[in-house]
């Protein structure tokens, strides 16, 4: 007779107790029972010589790793686990039902409770009683120390054996990291791309931004509206003679062909030299000398067989006040057509200019207006305009840095900003004379200076320069009892502080004009009033 499993009760607690078995208030904290299987029944009988035959036929049976090898405790785990086949105390944990794995018959081995762990007579198949079944089917919920193990390395034994919801995992993160290089290489090209373009101005053809095309004409009272409006009468003058040559400017007054300039701008022609004159046109033509006076420092020439000139508007000197803006045209270092602009820094300026000549005759006397606008060699003779385009002044002396006082700009001494102007009304009035004359006459007081007086004011000297009387008899001085030795200190009760002040505020007026002038006599200050009287000029 086969061998049957009973229930042992001496076995210990943690074996499944029978079904309707009640738990042993000694045992609360032993974990619940197995699932009731009812006690096993003896298996029926059967054949053992056809059972024998059957069993040498199939393969021998090898006991499952950490199981009895004896047939009377199949199924029952060894004691220790490392030792197969060696026999054993049937001690196992109680797995509860809650944790143990659902039990799955093996390969061969019968799934009816009934007749757990009894091998089939054929191990093809499945469900057939056999003898020495294997553990796999054991109702006890017998523990198995390497179903753990085998159950991980059929899970963990290579890459293939990964669940899919991993390899999902692992193809998402693969896409995402590939995206992030992608764009970080992409993000690094184009950086660079950029930043050569940027250097390098782009590809392609370069073309600049530009604005249109504008309207030439300008505001009349902007530098360009009134150089636009100017240029056409201002004219350069080469002047050549037979021991010097020079460059200087001038302006057109009227449409005879009168221009005038400065005395010094043609004086190297002198008598049998040659004047060419350019207009702003480039056209050119010969030019005579009309008239000229060194003591005004102003000359005009003239031109014949020319056409189509535009005379320059005159304005009026008396209306100047300081810090007027200005602009002054001519031809700097033979740079003809040269405009620059400034303002009026100075009124009634009195300067002296010239004086190379031994006896004096040549000195200049101006009262002139002083300007900022830059004045250079080749400027002289040339229009100073006021903010509507008339002329104000004639452009002719400068004071340099390294010169003691003003002179004419014939020189080679650069603009530092103090520039003087013969003011127009005193240049109209000469040009005038010049033209209809040939000669310039100068408003006189009938007085010889002391020139050496060096204190403040003008002396009355004691005697003329020709040994005569220092106060001409039956002139305007002696009619105003002025006496020799006099000091004039104010001239219309403008002060004066020199003998050159007071030839220039003199010849600032016209012969005819009355003045009033202060004199200090002995300690006492009187006053005269004279009729200014008329001489040749030079």
């Amino acid at each position: 007779m086969p061998a049957q499993t009973v229930s042992d009760p001496a076995a210990p607690r943690s074996a499944s107790a029978p079904a309707g078995a009640v738990p042993d208030p000694a045992f609360a904290d032993a974990p619940p029972p197995a699932p009731p299987t009812g006690h096993p029944t003896p298996s029926p009988a059967y054949d053992t010589a056809s059972h024998t035959a059957a069993a040498a036929a199939a393969a021998p049976a090898v006991p499952a790793p950490g199981v009895s090898s004896d047939p009377s405790h199949a199924g029952a785990p060894s004691s220790d686990p490392s030792s197969a086949g060696v026999p054993g105390p049937w001690v196992g944990p109680a797995v509860p039902e809650s944790a143990a794995a659902p039990a799955v018959p093996a390969p061969g081995v019968s799934s009816d409770p009934s007749h757990a762990g009894a091998p089939l007579s054929d191990p093809s198949s499945a469900g057939v009683p056999g003898p020495w079944a294997g553990a796999a089917a054991d109702p006890w919920g017998r523990y198995d120390p390497w179903a753990a193990s085998a159950a991980a390395s059929l899970q963990h034994d290579d890459a293939g054996g990964r669940r899919p919801e991993q390899r999902r995992g692992r193809a998402t993160r693969t896409l995402v990291g590939g995206a992030l290089l992608i764009a970080l290489v992409s993000g690094g090209i184009g950086g660079a791309v950029g930043a050569c373009l940027e250097r390098n101005g782009g590809v392609g053809t370069v073309e600049l931004p530009q604005a249109g095309h504008e309207a030439a004409e300008r505001a009349p009272d902007t530098v360009a509206g009134i150089a636009a409006r100017a240029l056409p009468s201002v004219v350069t003058l080469h002047v050549s003679g037979s021991e010097a040559a020079g460059t200087g400017t001038g302006f057109v007054l009227d449409g005879r062909g009168h221009i005038l300039t400065n005395n010094h701008v043609v004086e190297p022609a002198g008598s049998g030299g040659e004047i060419t004159v350019t207009f702003n046109s480039g056209d050119t033509a010969e030019a005579t000398v009309v008239g000229r006076d060194s003591g005004y420092d102003l000359a005009v020439v003239q031109v014949k067989g020319v056409s189509g000139l535009t005379p320059l508007p005159l304005g009026n000197s008396d209306n100047v006040r300081v810090g007027d803006p200005v602009v002054a045209i001519g031809a700097p270092f033979d740079l003809a057509g040269t405009v620059t602009s400034g303002i009026i820094s100075a009124r009634e300026r009195p300067i002296t200019a010239g004086g190379e000549e031994g006896d004096g005759s040549d000195v200049s006397y101006v009262d002139a207006l002083q300007t900022d606008a830059p004045i250079n060699p080749g400027n002289s003779g040339g229009p100073l305009l006021d903010a509507r385009g008339r002329a104000i002044g004639i452009n002719s002396a400068i004071r340099s840095a390294d010169s003691g006082g003003a002179e004419s700009d014939g020189g080679q001494a650069g603009s530092i900003g103090l520039g003087f102007a013969i003011p127009i009304n005193q240049g109209k009035r000469v040009a005038e004379e010049l033209i209809n004359t040939g000669k310039a006459t100068h408003p006189v007081i009938g007085v010889t200076l002391d020139m050496s007086y060096a204190g403040d004011g003008a002396r009355v000297g004691d005697k003329g320069g020709d040994g005569g009387p220092a106060v001409t008899t039956g002139g305007p001085g002696a009619l105003a009892g002025i006496r020799p030795g006099d000091v004039i200190t104010a001239v219309d009760g403008q002060r004066v502080h020199s003998g050159e002040e007071l030839i220039v505020k003199t010849r600032a007026h016209r012969p005819g004009d009355r003045l009033e002038l202060t004199l200090e006599r002995g300690g006492k200050e009187t006053k005269v009033s004279l009729v200014l009287g008329s001489s040749g000029g030079g």
